[in-house]
């Protein structure tokens, strides 16, 4: 919008494209300590990639407990050691640590970094027309906190008393009492501690967002010409920057109880009949200061894969996006409201039941603008000329896991219902398909549609769509019957249901429920191998294999540091231009003047010519 601003980028970009071909970077500069944007977007994708496999192994550790109760597994004591007990089951107390680092893995390491790091640091400044990040310097810093963070998370599976065991959520008063149980102590403190630095990395990585669409955009782009991506990612940037520091504040009164004897989480705590010291606190605060930053978390985790999944099916469907603006307005509706909704996650928790009402109100609204971006999804599919590409297969998969995972979100957003449901299987069903289904399929839409920008080369489609069946197959089969035995009252969390004489009849559905995670897992191998051997050995990838109008795709096929090798382009037009009328091919590029589309010029854009003293005629003068 500055045009001063934009052509500073522009000149210093230039300068410093100019400056690197001059200075030849080691092996070290150029791909570990890099600030190349596009290197480190990669560095957050291969880190993710291994702590998904992590965090997914770990739920079908568990998976193994709960579908096979009486089986031995004597087999895994190799790598789980003394959590093995004697007779072949795993340890009690261990089951909710793998619970716990599953959750903490999933959410914040595979889902937050894995996903916005890569799409948000790669995307961004190819997407505005910069030449990189506004701090190449912070961004590198972004990295490799969250590696450190990784780095002690990892440390905790091998300390003899085990990692974090709370729960992803780590309450109080379990996790502020190091001598609770074996997993409340050490391994508590180095899940605090990685989350620290997870919080430091989310904020360096948000703020640099934030100023690089702000103050980078190339001449001409417009915040009403910026794809739906850049939209989702500045966004879910400005959601982190303004919740994260309330969970580093949550984390940090935490340690304070755990060390230095203080109780703000803590009172009336007996341990063996004797009463601890600690008077006037609350684990309720806890609850209030982690849902303030958990139920944003949620948006997230969901809001960039929305933006990547708004990029591949318009280019896909070969159709403009439709309600270009109202998928913004619902953007922006969802990013206010998820601020205001945190209590619905505490309804069990001795809330006013006006306070409820409230909430309850709030939650039911902000199905609203995510509805919009539903039937939006759904419009722009609509006649449209599809192209099933897997990345367009993983974002269709994202919209039907948003629709059926958001319609339980209603019931579990009516306060009564939520009372009954709320530490059953249901609610596990509910995120894991509107969350963390839907963001993990935004995810592999993304990689399936930019690998070919990322590495120059193309995956394999035929190895796409088995990956894509399987996985989406074996989704519903794993959380659609987890619905009925949340209803029948599953409690969640429980190491064992043997005992439980009422839950006899369901054995065979959570037998089934775990042979289908293993399944879908291992699905996953067929993903990895696509994607490592076809870095090195795939298909050489045309300049725009999916006929995209996005800048990115105006790069050199692999772009060095800096982007383009000229000038950064201009852009005349919205990045949605596809199957305009009159048009010679199906899309237009945003860097294609308007002047050198007459016969497809519309209406509003002559009116656009007229106003910079270029006289053309509408070649559809009866359109909009």
């Amino acid at each position: 919008m500055s045009t001063t601003a934009v052509h500073t980028n522009e000149h210093i970009g230039h300068d410093d494209a100019h400056d690197h071909e001059h200075h030849e970077l080691n092996f070290v500069e150029k791909y570990i300590f890099s600030t190349d944007h596009k290197t480190i977007a990669k560095q957050f994708l291969i880190t993710g990639i291994i702590w998904a496999l992590i965090g997914g192994g770990l739920s079908i550790i568990f998976r193994l407990q709960l579908g096979f109760p009486d089986m031995n597994l004597e087999w895994l004591r190799p790598i789980l050691g003394k959590w093995i007990t004697s007779t072949g089951q795993i340890d009690s107390e261990f089951y909710l640590a793998l619970v716990t680092m599953h959750g903490t893995i999933m959410v914040f390491f595979v889902l937050t970094a894995g996903l916005s790091g890569t799409f948000s640091n790669f995307l961004i400044p190819l997407q505005i027309g910069a030449r990189d990040m506004a701090s190449g310097f912070l961004n590198m810093l972004s990295y490799w906190f969250f590696f450190l963070s990784g780095v002690i998370m990892f440390i905790s599976f091998f300390i003899e008393t085990g990692p974090a065991s709370a729960g992803w959520t780590v309450y109080p008063p379990l996790s502020a009492l190091p001598t609770a149980m074996q997993g409340s102590g050490l391994g508590m403190t180095l899940w605090l501690v990685a989350m620290v630095f997870f919080i430091v990395s989310s904020l360096l990585g948000g703020i640099n967002y934030v100023t690089t669409v702000i103050n980078l955009r190339t001449q001409g782009m417009s915040f009403f010409r910026l794809p739906l991506t850049i939209w989702a990612f500045f966004l879910t940037a400005v959601i982190g920057i303004l919740s994260f520091p309330v969970l580093f504040s949550a984390a940090l009164l935490l340690v304070f109880d755990r060390s230095f004897g203080t109780s703000f989480y803590l009172s009336d705590i007996y341990i063996g009949g004797e009463a601890l010291p600690n008077v006037g606190g609350s684990p309720i605060l806890y609850q209030h200061l982690f849902w303030f930053l958990g139920h944003p978390e949620v948006y997230i985790v969901i809001l960039p894969a929305l933006g990547i999944t708004s990029e591949v099916i318009a280019t896909n469907s070969r159709k403009p996006i439709f309600g270009y603006k109202a998928m913004i307005l619902s953007l922006l509706g969802i990013t206010i409201l998820s601020f205001v909704v945190w209590a619905h996650h505490m309804f069990v928790s001795g809330l006013s039941p006006f306070l409820g009402s409230i909430f309850m109100f709030l939650t039911l609204i902000i199905a609203v603008p995510s509805a919009v971006k539903a039937f939006n999804y759904l419009t722009t599919l609509w006649r449209g000329n599809i192209i099933f590409t897997p990345a367009m297969l993983f974002s269709i998969g994202l919209v039907s896991f948003f629709i059926s995972g958001g319609l339980t979100g209603i019931f579990l957003g009516n306060s009564a219902v939520d009372i009954n449901l709320h530490d059953t299987y249901f609610v596990v069903a509910h995120f894991h398909l509107v969350m963390g289904s839907a963001s993990f399929f935004g995810m592999m839409a993304g990689i399936y549609h930019w690998f070919p920008k990322m590495f120059g080369r193309m995956m394999n489609e035929k190895l796409g769509y088995i990956h894509f069946w399987l996985t989406f197959v074996g989704v519903y089969l794993v959380f659609f019957p987890l619905h009925y035995i949340g209803i029948a009252g599953f409690p969640r969390r429980y190491y064992s249901f043997t005992n439980f004489d009422a839950f006899q009849d369901f054995t065979d559905l959570n037998t089934f429920v775990s042979v289908a995670a293993i399944i879908t897992f291992s699905a996953q191998f067929i993903f990895l191998f696509n994607f490592f051997y076809n870095i090195f050995r795939g298909r050489k990838a045309p300049a725009n294999p999916w006929g995209s109008n996005t800048l990115e795709w105006t790069t050199p096929r692999v772009p060095g540091h800096g982007n383009w090798e000229g000038d950064i382009p201009k852009v005349y037009r919205w990045p949605y231009d596809y199957s305009k009328p009159g048009a010679p091919e199906d899309f237009i590029p945003q860097h294609i003047p308007l002047t050198e589309t007459p016969e497809s010029n519309l209406p509003h854009e002559v009116e656009q010519l007229k106003e910079e003293g270029i006289e053309v005629k509408a070649a559809n003068a009866g359109k909009s």
